[in-house]
């Protein structure tokens, strides 16, 4: 139960009703935190825009490492409920129920390579309040690693999406 009242659909504006008739149509429900966005406009649809940049559009990063990305800042955030979603949006996207337990054990149980660990692991740093502390020569052995400027930002947006989304949740209750 949330901590704050949830607006229903037809509590919520018409923009976002627009937005969420596709979705009752498929599932039959709004989750959670699509309710919390909805809450004020102006909230909902800078966070649609980051949803669909960030995750849903095809970037310069796979869905895999998205995905991974999602599963492990959710996990170190303590976000169950961003967990929970992300795994089934991981496996629609086409990982595999071991690629995304592998995840969820951290990033040296997954099997990939040793750049793509570096990346992740990357992620976990920027993730956390000291993230200030990250120098230069950290974003360049990416770089020395393959990854372009591009990619790393990319990748740290991301992070800072699923900071901000699992904040929400886990301030509100969501979930729970």
């Amino acid at each position: 139960m949330a901590h704050i009242k949830l607006p229903e659909f037809e509590d919520m504006a018409p923009s976002i009703q627009d937005k969420a008739r596709p979705i009752l149509e498929k599932t039959g429900s709004l989750g959670e935190i699509f309710k919390l966005l909805a809450v004020d406009e102006k909230v909902y649809f800078a966070t649609d825009v980051m949803i669909q940049k960030y995750l849903l559009d095809e970037t310069t990063l796979s869905y895999d490492i998205k995905e991974s990305i999602a599963l492990l800042i959710s996990k170190e955030n303590g976000c169950k409920m961003c967990v929970d979603v992300h795994k089934g949006i991981a496996k629609m996207l086409g990982l595999s129920e071991e690629r995304i337990d592998e995840v969820l054990e951290g990033v040296e149980s997954i099997n990939t390579s040793e750049a793509e660990k570096a990346l992740l692991n990357f992620c976990l740093k920027a993730s956390k309040k000291d993230n200030y502390k990250i120098l230069k020569e950290e974003i360049d052995a990416l770089k020395d690693l393959g990854y372009s400027e591009v990619q790393i930002i990319e990748a740290v947006s991301i992070t800072g999406y699923f900071n901000y989304i699992n904040t929400l949740s886990n301030v509100f209750g969501l979930g729970q």
